[in-house]
């Protein structure tokens, strides 16, 4: 490999946010965020921001009860104490969500289709979908994403983050923030 590539490479394993099976990383459901991701207001460059909490979440149905006003997206906790989290969508985001988790592709790409074939023509691997807040009943999400010029990280819709990870050839991880846990069961 010559010199350019390695330091690439390098740069690349840097930028890269532990794995999930690393035992340097804690438990496999506990990842704390990257550094520098989730920098906060009222946070200097020089300190090192507070490490947020990730706890491994696995999809578990979409669920549309007709006494209800949207469907929800339900979700849970890889290991103990397995707490779920139900995120209420709308309609065609369930849609588009359970689809990506069945792996349906349509006659004609949909949204979230040619997003993700998108992404993987212009080698952008999707690394994890994060939820990182929950306020007045709403979740707030972002994409972290593998560019092949460095990390970004995307504000989205938890919809969004969800269909996008779960289209990946290899289904990324959806991380939940423990404080989203915690104000979602208070």
């Amino acid at each position: 490999m010559d010199e350019t590539a390695e330091r690439d490479v390098a740069a690349l394993e840097a930028e890269a946010p532990p794995a999930l099976d690393d035992p340097a990383a804690g438990p496999a459901s506990e990842v704390a965020s990257p550094s520098g991701a989730d920098s906060g207001p009222g946070e200097s460059q020089g300190e090192a921001p507070e490490a947020v909490v990730l706890r491994v979440m696995h999809f578990e149905s979409v669920l549309y009860d007709l006494a209800d006003p949207s469907p929800y997206v339900h979700l849970q906790e890889a290991e103990s104490p397995f707490r779920y989290l139900a995120i209420p969508v709308a309609t065609v985001d369930a849609i588009a969500v359970h689809a990506a988790h069945i792996q349906v592709t349509g006659r004609r790409p949909t949204t979230h289709e040619l997003l993700a074939g998108a992404l993987a023509r212009a080698r952008v691997d999707v690394i994890a979908a994060r939820i990182v807040r929950y306020e007045s009943g709403v979740f707030f999400a972002e994409l972290d994403l593998m560019t092949p010029h460095g990390r970004e990280v995307l504000d989205c819709r938890a919809s969004d983050a969800l269909a996008l990870a779960l289209r990946q050839s290899v289904p990324a991880p959806i991380l939940c923030a423990e404080e989203v846990l915690q104000a979602y069961y208070t």
